[in-house]
């Protein structure tokens, strides 16, 4: 009787086939993605950069108006604007207003901008700034040994960086922007609606304010 044979190369190729599909499908998702992000790039936001491939975000921590410890993740599931910024530098207050509009106006269950701020005087001159500036949206983040700035990279003020739900960077600002501009908008809309966040709809126009 002649005996069936089975050739155990098929199966194998098919597997590699199906896993090499999944990566280049994953490859042109992120490559659309960042082509989105690049057309959003312009009017307001001609400089912000987005990258390639969104990347992983370094742990940091900072304190809080409280003077409690607080880290990126408190904020996990969100689009996250993380804005780098200090009192004594110029460009970075008048910037300030825009975003706290912008706060004001996107803030909620999808997103938040992170003002964090380098004053080596602590919370007191950034809670000081804050109430002679009227921002009554933005929370007050201190971080007085500059760690988080420097592991992100940032060494020139002010510096925003762009990061998605899944809590990776999708790009940078470096230096100020009309942050509360149409073109900032639709462009932190589309991360939005391309990282999967969590939560209901944001209500634009919604005001949401952070703790001091």
């Amino acid at each position: 009787m002649a005996q069936l044979r089975f050739c155990p190369k098929v199966p194998l190729i098919a597997l590699f086939i199906a896993t090499m599909s999944i990566f280049v499908l994953l490859a042109m998702a992120q490559i659309g993605h960042a082509g989105n992000l690049s057309q959003r790039a312009v009017g307001t936001m001609t400089n912000f950069t987005p990258l390639p491939k969104p990347l992983p975000v370094p742990h940091i921590t900072f304190r809080d108006g409280n003077g409690q410890t607080r880290g990126l993740t408190d904020f996990a599931g969100k689009v996250i604007l993380v804005n780098f910024w200090a009192t004594w530098c110029g460009p970075c207050r008048r910037e300030m207003s825009d975003l706290d509009r912008l706060q004001a106006r996107l803030g909620g269950p999808e997103f938040v901008v992170v003002a964090l701020s380098s004053d080596r005087e602590g919370l007191e001159v950034v809670q000081k700034f804050f109430r002679e500036n009227s921002i009554q949206h933005l929370g007050a983040f201190v971080d007085k040994t500059t760690k988080a700035q420097r592991a992100f990279g940032v060494y020139g003020l002010p510096t925003s960086v762009l990061i998605d739900a899944k809590g990776r960077e999708v790009g940078r600002l470096v230096g100020p922007a009309a942050w509360d501009s149409v073109d900032a908008r639709a462009l932190i809309n589309e991360v939005i609606a391309n990282s999967g966040s969590g939560g209901g709809a944001t209500k634009i126009g919604a005001s949401t304010k952070l703790a001091p």
